[in-house]
């Protein structure tokens, strides 16, 4: 029998337990640190002793990129982190140009920021380097955490049982005053949940069927690619795929390929480059003549997404914590999760720091309802990019104005794209990676600019004809009505730092 949480906070600050190695394990180990006298990360498979792809991470050959609001939380968390990733012979961006084509045409713009640009193995491979430096944090290395070390009455976590890779037989237990829980998609927290007898909510599930094709290029020494990033969006009325180049370290440049719904881009050689030339733009596929393949294509397959509800249960033991992927999961072409880890580990932080000064009963539980918060906009960006595709699905709660929501957004795109405004392109990229929320693309006034200027087109009728729907009401009143009303919780530390 599970006794009721107890309405007390644990006053102990000692050692905190981090499970997983990744970047989200790193950014909490990081935070924790100023807060616990020892920082424990538990990685069940060993690290690299160089910049290499870690295992247990078939995303990692794939292509990762800093988003502006991650970026930002790094340079915090870490001073001088991009610097470094320069410094470790990651490309700059600056004064390279970003190419972006859709089903309405294209634009070309210069990067003026000088961001490195690097593969996952340099991205994890600088963050922990730099996160081993910090005195009180430790690595435990090809060791399984298999369970939950819990109080006599349930109501609190207050280890974890382990096992080492090498001897399975042999179980340990390590205690903590918090364990944090960042294994990503691989998490178990669920079923240790339930084995204790804890009743989980049913996570939301968008079945996505995606998948990807990356291969990387070697670019000549007499070469100068000038281009920052191609991307050639896929439409989903046509079923055409994305494709994606870019540059990373040691004079490499990557393509993916990307779809949702089942329909896989090819891994086969000679398949691959044919892929590439039926892009909707020729862009990429030119570019690559000059370059010389150095790997075969790898493919990376996801059913599903799914964001879970922790914050709904009803008893949740004090001294745990979940964060990053085990938490909510992202579509990685969108590059949301490292940011969205970032912006977690962030609340986290400010979490911390306010229970140390004014200790709070039920600390957990409250740090679980802001993840959500912060989550939830996210979430329901990721469905409204994913579920236009043929072959996706979702099972879950109710999306709120999200068929809204894609109309608006195929128009919206539309304008940027055929009236060349740079400025409300980029708003809806600063939208979708994090920088600033929904209503600075959906809100009346813009709406409204938008419809005026697309007047007559199929696109702009079908969005007043649902707008139609609604009769004595102003647009600002049907907007409150049709798109959700998201909790400002994610940019909140956003706000605060450029006051």
């Amino acid at each position: 029998m599970i006794k009721t949480e107890v309405n007390v906070t644990k006053g102990n600050w000692e050692k905190a337990i981090v499970i997983g190695g990744g970047m989200a394990g790193l950014l909490s180990a990081r935070v924790l640190s100023d807060y616990y006298t020892e920082v424990l990360i538990i990685e069940k498979d060993d690290l690299p002793v160089k910049s290499e792809i870690r295992a247990g991470t078939p995303q990692a050959f794939h292509p990762h990129r800093f988003t502006p609001r991650g970026k930002m939380i790094m340079e915090r968390l870490f001073p001088g982190f991009n610097d470094e990733l320069l410094s470790c012979g990651a490309p700059s961006t600056q004064n390279k140009m970003i190419h972006q084509t859709n089903q309405y045409g294209s634009l070309v713009m210069p990067n003026t920021e000088n961001d490195a640009t690097f593969s996952r193995a340099l991205l994890e491979w600088v963050c922990r380097q730099r996160v081993k430096r910090i005195s009180n944090i430790k690595f435990l290395t090809k060791v399984d955490v298999i369970g939950l070390l819990m109080s006599s009455d349930q109501a609190v976590v207050t280890g974890v049982y382990v096992r080492e890779r090498e001897q399975l037989g042999q179980q340990n237990t390590l205690s903590a005053d918090i364990v944090i829980d960042t294994s990503g998609r691989s998490s178990k927290l669920t079923k240790w949940l339930q084995h204790l007898g804890f009743d989980v909510p049913s996570p939301d599930i968008l079945k996505v069927s995606l998948g990807y094709s990356t291969r990387h290029y070697k670019i000549p020494s007499h070469l100068s690619v000038n281009w920052d990033v191609i991307r050639i969006a896929g439409d989903p009325a046509n079923k055409t795929l994305t494709g994606v180049f870019s540059t990373i370290e040691n004079n490499i440049a990557e393509t993916v390929l990307y779809r949702p719904g089942g329909h896989y881009p090819t891994t086969n050689v000679d398949e691959y480059e044919q892929e590439i030339a039926k892009l909707a733009d020729p862009l990429i596929a030119e570019v690559l003549q000059e370059l010389e393949p150095i790997t075969v294509p790898r493919g990376y397959r996801m059913t599903e997404l799914f964001r879970h509800h922790f914050e709904e249960m009803e008893q949740w033991p004090s001294g745990l914590l979940v964060l990053g992927d085990a938490f909510c999961h992202f579509d990685p072409i969108f590059g949301q999760g490292i940011t969205m880890a970032a912006i977690e580990a962030e609340m986290l932080e400010a979490c911390l720091r306010e229970q140390r000064n004014h200790p709070l009963p039920y600390f957990e539980r409250n740090i679980l309802k802001k993840m959500n918060e912060i989550v939830e906009p996210a979430w329901w960006l990721n469905c409204a990019a994913n579920l236009p595709w043929q072959g996706v699905s979702y099972a879950g709660k109710p999306l709120k104005g999200i068929e809204f929501a894609q109309k608006y957004f195929a128009l919206y795109i539309k304008h940027a794209t055929t009236k060349r405004n740079f400025e409300r392109y980029g708003l809806y990229w600063a939208v979708n990676t994090l920088l600033l929320p929904l209503d600075r693309i959906v809100n009346s006034h813009m709406i409204s600019s938008i419809l005026a200027s697309e007047k007559g087109s199929s696109e702009s009728k079908e969005l007043l004809c649902e707008l139609s729907n609604v009769c004595g009401q102003t647009l600002e009143e049907q907007l409150s009505q049709i798109i959700p009303a998201f909790p400002s919780t994610a940019f909140e530390h956003l706000n605060a730092q450029k006051l």
